[in-house]
């Protein structure tokens, strides 16, 4: 193995997704010096204050955490100022980065980014290229710079999406394959070997944040994209709809291939382990299900305690 020089990495992150590159880091032979997260929020049902993933995993390692409010403060730079960083990796952390931060490491910072840019720039890029049906997505390291997600590209890996892969699923992987190629690209920098391509801007597609709006199904869409838009949004913010006025969490479901005249979101059969729904362009078996306040099912279990009749109807709301 060609001699790496170690180098003194500060890193910015905060959900499940950047653990795996931290812990990346911490095992490599660069020394991660300072871990900057969000503040401690209510997270959960209970919406009890706890810390991020990536600070658990960083106290553990007995790392530095630094999680300030903001990052336009002076207080916050001199902070990160005193680590004396040669670099800086950001993986998910959650706010915009000032101008004057990006240029504080010596090397400057990179971002481990959730798809092949430049498509999918901004907040959602997993569960967006999962309700679009994409086949593939994949992980990018790339320069920070201040425009969103525009800065030039130094490593990407590419990634197959599952047909019934949800968006927690493809995280965990993409997750695990960003870590791996985020080292590589340390050692890369490191030794003067990275080479960085600029994106095509004209290429470029926005992942835009994910409101509960987005999950309210349209059932006159094809039921390829119905069962598309139920994994992209699990486990949050989950695709939902409405049976009598009740609301219905949608967590799995498959297409069937079949067709039907009957109008769209029509339940066709609603028996044992079959939960059928008419959609604008095929039908729809859900397969998990979950009611207001109660635990998610599957179709059996769900039927047994909410029967539903074949001819219900099914809303947005």
């Amino acid at each position: 193995m060609v001699d790496v020089a170690p180098l003194r990495v500060a890193f910015f992150g905060t959900p499940a997704f950047a653990v795996p590159t931290l812990d990346a880091l911490l095992a490599s032979r660069h020394t991660v010096v300072a871990v900057v997260t969000q503040p401690d929020r209510p997270r959960g049902r209970g919406q009890r204050t706890t810390a991020s993933p990536v600070k658990e995993t960083s106290a553990a390692a007995g790392v530095p955490v630094l999680q300030p409010a903001s990052v336009k403060t002076q207080e916050f730079a001199a902070e990160l100022e005193a680590f004396a960083t040669d670099i800086a990796v950001v993986a998910a952390y959650g706010q915009i980065l000032t101008e004057r931060i990006l240029k504080i490491p010596r090397l400057g910072m990179i971002n481990v980014h959730a798809s092949l840019l430049p498509r999918y720039r901004g907040a959602a890029p997993i569960h967006r290229a999962i309700i679009d049906g994409e086949a593939s997505t994949g992980v990018t390291i790339m320069r920070m710079v201040r425009a969103l997600d525009a800065g030039p590209m130094i490593a990407a890996e590419r990634v197959a999406i599952g047909e019934h892969e949800t968006s927690v699923e493809l995280e965990a992987e993409l997750g695990r394959v960003g870590a791996a190629l985020l080292v590589r690209t340390i050692d890369d920098i490191a030794a003067g070997r990275a080479h960085e391509v600029a994106q095509d801007d004209s290429a470029a597609t926005y992942a835009p944040r994910l409101t509960k709006d987005d999950g309210r199904v349209d059932w006159s869409r094809p039921a390829s994209q119905i069962h598309n838009l139920i994994r992209g949004l699990h486990p949050w913010p989950h695709a939902v709809t409405f049976a009598a006025g009740h609301r219905l969490i949608l967590h799995r479901s498959r297409t069937s291939g079949g067709t039907s005249e009957r109008a769209p979101g029509t339940i066709l059969e609603a028996a044992g382990d079959r939960l059928s729904v008419a959609t604008g362009e095929g039908i729809l078996d859900l397969v998990e299900i979950q009611a207001e306040g109660k635990r998610p099912m599957s179709v059996r279990e769900f039927l047994a305690g909410h029967p539903l009749a074949p001819g219900t109807l099914l809303q947005a709301s």
